[in-house]
């Protein structure tokens, strides 16, 4: 529209300038005149022809005249009628004279972060047969495909759906070319693993094969190495993500069945029982098999859930037909290490991992009540004998020890005997010793003693000498020897020392019988 008013005002200057002509006589200054006029209008149609396009925008440029555009072409590429490829980057542009061309102006494309620019072309040769969408540029010509003129000439880029995406940032892009439709980027969590089915690319050879075919990178179909945790750029139209839980993950099959629970699992042993099984399984899908569980279920949820319950319930059931109530109850680790071999044989094939199986309460009292108090019963008669018999054993031992204990006791005292034999022994022998060296010393006093009177019976006669030692002895005990006795002597030989002798040892008898106490009184104490 300035473009226009610019031109009117050129011309309306221009023909006032021409108006004034006819003021001039001179044919000169008439021709200057009309020159001067041309000028006005050349200088205002030329700046009429510029355009300017802003920092932020681009300009689309639209030619109305020209040879028109082939027949299903909306993009002109070569100075045609219509849309045209090339856009105007900031600033001034001339020779865009209005009516011959329109310049509009658009807004520079941005993508913000955690988004991702999905890009749909207008114009461009057509997909391939079968193709959903246009293959992803490489990073050498990413930039190049981004210019419509490159794009619909050298580049022969596709019309429709692109699995190249725009990545946070500003472009400059033809928006008559370009649609671009805002998504959020794929955000990989902890703990998970993103599942890629490719919508692009060419098909595996064995595409009609089963379900669980995967396929590598770049080629169509569910991919076998899943994304790891981290954010990606992708389009997540052309390139579907199914995330996947790589967490350890727990289903109970309970009698309560809560919201979370399963319902218990019913079984029928050998015997003909019935009864419930509550049950606990630890599952989890390890990053490198998330594929074939995409393959198989579409997700990790519903499905999945229902193939798992299926198989933990018929291999319950069918492990409690070979053995009696009982020993069901019995052998619970057992029937844990058993099932869990088998179940997890039978999700390995679809990429679940079973870590554990883990058996709960079994039976109640409405079902195993009856069989359980039977087996009580028993039980109680057994630890009964078994205590009887325990009881007897230590009876037995009690015994044996106080049978030992005795004989130790007994040999102890054969021992002690034995010493105290061999005591006496030696005191006796000690005695007999002492004995001997007693009378050998009475042996050598009374000879010395004899000796000793003999010599003195030598000196002073046997009489007086035997008076002597009577003197000792009187000493020595403390004998009175006032007689009080008094021997007479009968015929002619009476008298002399013999009588007085004899009346002496009279008195010491006499002397001795009356303290008799005295004397023994000490030895009895």
């Amino acid at each position: 529209m300035l473009s226009l008013v610019i031109m009117l005002i050129g011309l309306v200057a221009a023909i006032a300038i021409v108006i004034n002509v006819r003021r001039f006589h001179s044919n000169s200054l008439r021709a200057l005149t009309v020159v001067v006029a041309l000028g006005v209008f050349l200088l205002f149609f030329w700046i009429a022809s510029f355009r300017y396009v802003g920092e932020n925008s681009v300009g689309v440029v639209v030619t109305n005249i020209g040879k028109k555009l082939p027949a299903g072409q909306i993009i002109a590429t070569e100075g045609e009628m219509g849309p045209q490829a090339k856009i105007l980057g900031p600033g001034w542009h001339p020779l865009l004279w209005p009516i011959i061309y329109d310049v509009s102006p658009a807004q520079v494309v941005e993508i913000k972060d955690g988004m991702v620019g999905l890009l749909t072309t207008t114009d461009g040769l057509p997909l391939p047969a079968g193709e959903i969408y246009a293959e992803e540029w490489g990073k050498e010509v990413f930039q190049g495909m981004l210019r419509a003129e490159q794009f619909l000439t050298a580049g022969k880029g596709y019309k429709g759906p692109q699995a190249s995406v725009l990545t946070p940032g500003k472009y400059r892009i033809n928006p008559k070319l370009y649609v671009i439709e805002m998504v959020p980027a794929t955000n990989v969590a902890k703990a998970t693993v993103g599942v890629v089915k490719s919508n692009v690319g060419p098909l595996p050879e064995d595409a009609d094969a089963a379900v669980d075919s995967l396929v590598g990178e770049g080629m169509r179909g569910i991919r076998r190495q899943p994304l790891m945790p981290q954010m990606y750029y992708l389009n997540t139209k052309a390139l579907e993500v199914t995330v996947i839980s790589t967490a350890k993950k727990v289903v109970r099959f309970t009698k309560a069945g809560g919201a979370k629970e399963e319902r218990e699992i019913t079984v029928r042993s050998s015997d003909g029982f019935t009864f419930p099984v509550d049950v606990r399984v630890e599952y989890e899908i390890r990053p490198a098999d998330a594929a074939l569980v995409v393959a198989n279920f579409g997700d990790d949820k519903a499905v999945l859930q229902d193939r798992l319950n299926s198989a933990v319930r018929a291999i319950f059931r069918n492990n409690a037909e070979t053995v009696k109530a009982l020993d069901y109850v019995q052998q619970r680790s057992q029937q844990e290490s058993q099932s869990l071999v088998m179940l997890a044989k039978e999700m390995e094939k679809v990429g679940v991992n079973v870590t554990a199986v883990r058996i709960g309460d079994v039976g109640d009292e409405a079902t195993l009540g009856l069989l359980l108090k039977t087996q009580t019963d028993r039980e109680i008669a057994i630890q009964e004998q078994m205590t009887f018999q325990e009881q007897q054993r230590t009876a037995e031992q009690n015994k044996a020890l106080t049978k030992t204990q005795q004989e130790a006791l007994e040999e102890k005292r054969l021992a002690t005997a034995a010493y105290e034999v061999q005591i006496a022994e030696k005191d006796k022998e000690r005695q007999i010793i002492a004995a001997e060296a007693e009378a050998e010393a009475i042996r050598i006093r009374a000879e010395a003693q004899a000796e000793a009177f003999r010599v003195v019976a030598a000196q002073i006669g046997r009489g007086n000498a035997a008076l002597v030692e009577l003197l000792k002895i009187i000493g020595e005990r403390d004998i009175e020897i006032t007689p009080r006795v008094m021997v007479i002597g009968g015929g002619s030989n009476a008298g002399g020392d013999h009588d007085e002798t004899t009346a002496l040892i009279g008195t010491m008898l006499d002397s001795m019988l009356s303290r008799p106490a005295a004397a023994e009184t000490p030895a009895e104490e």
